[in-house]
């Protein structure tokens, strides 16, 4: 019989997902109406022609609109170049300054990733280059939209400075007793309440109900999977501890760390023989197969929380032996992938 902390647990899971939905279609016509006044009008007609066929299911939308002016000097778009302006990630502008430059921010275009190009102490912020201009042209929570002056590029290239993985990464069992010191609050209370801000709250729930404050203060970086990617989840008791402890990796490990790492580099979790492999699939950064969605959510002196799009899952010929997830499991091309 399931304890009652894991039957509260499954209740608050049921709730959140109960209240995620795709974006209703008044919104839709609501932002149509205010790109239309707002210079914005083939972006208007754009969203209003594929609301219904090409927006994927998804309670998070962010797009960055070109001004008309943009359509007046390139043309009519192709499908793929309007899909690099569409993101799954919920990114308001406080979101987009605490990005780190060089981040990756996953779009609709399969396995091409806006790249941030100004830092969080810049005033204002520009992704691929382009400025984004002002305050946001409309933001409900769900549906947030950007004014940009230009179409941004597929193939721009952002210079990264060389860093080398594994310098100061505060690797937990790597320090003397496996504990490092640190200054600041060591609970999870902070980075909840940004993951709950952000579309994970099942992964706030795990931090919050299984997880005591961190008296080790030994340095973690947590990989949370979207709320929707748990929603078959709810009421498999049995598997809360492993999905748990499988997120999570006993290091501080910040974006640009991740990005330096070469392909197939193992990261250890906290669940024993159960190895987090990094490789790359395009410009998108990928754990076990799994795209990094939101690097760098939330960050302490102590702790990393990296947003991914999926669950890092056990392999499949054997999910009752924890092993390293095989080839097999990965389906089988890039783009599938990184979708």
């Amino acid at each position: 019989m399931a304890s009652p902390i894991l039957l509260l647990l499954s209740l608050i899971l049921f709730s959140v997902f109960s209240l995620s939905s795709p974006i209703p279609a008044e919104t839709i016509g609501d932002a149509a109406d205010i790109l239309a006044d707002s210079g914005y009008l083939s972006m208007s007609l754009i969203l209003e022609a594929v609301s219904n066929t090409l927006l994927p299911n998804s309670s998070y939308l962010t797009i960055f609109a070109p001004a008309d002016g943009a359509f007046v000097r390139s043309g009519q778009p192709s499908l793929s170049l309007l899909q690099f302006h569409f993101s799954l990630l919920p990114l308001p502008l406080e979101t987009l300054k605490s990005l780190p430059y060089a981040a990756k921010i996953p779009t609709l275009f399969a396995t091409h990733s806006l790249t941030v190009t100004t830092s969080p102490s810049d005033d204002r912020i520009s992704l691929n280059n382009l400025m984004i201009t002002g305050s946001p042209i409309f933001d409900d929570g769900l549906l947030i939209i950007h004014g940009i002056d230009q179409f941004f590029d597929p193939n721009f290239n952002a210079s990264v400075p060389v860093q080398i993985p594994g310098s100061n990464l505060g690797c937990g069992f790597s320090t003397e007793n496996g504990t490092v010191a640190f200054s600041g609050d060591y609970s999870f209370r902070q980075a909840s309440g940004v993951l709950r801000s952000s579309g994970y709250s099942v992964m706030a729930e795990f931090l919050d109900v299984q997880v005591p404050e961190n008296k080790e203060r030994t340095m973690m970086t947590v990989f949370a999977p979207v709320d929707e990617a748990m929603l078959n989840r709810i009421g498999n008791f049995s598997e809360y501890s492993s999905i748990f402890l499988r997120h999570i990796v006993p290091c501080r490990l910040l974006w640009n760390d991740l990005v330096k790492f070469d392909d197939g580099t193992a990261l250890v979790t906290y669940l024993e023989g159960f190895t987090i492999n990094s490789t790359r699939c395009g410009d998108v950064l990928m754990l076990n197969g799994v795209p990094v969605f939101y690097p760098n959510m939330y960050i302490s002196d102590w702790l990393v929380v990296h947003g991914l799009r999926k669950v890092l899952e056990l392999p499949e010929r054997s999910k009752e032996a924890v092993g390293v997830p095989s080839k097999e499991n990965v389906p089988g091309n890039c783009e599938e992938r990184a979708g």
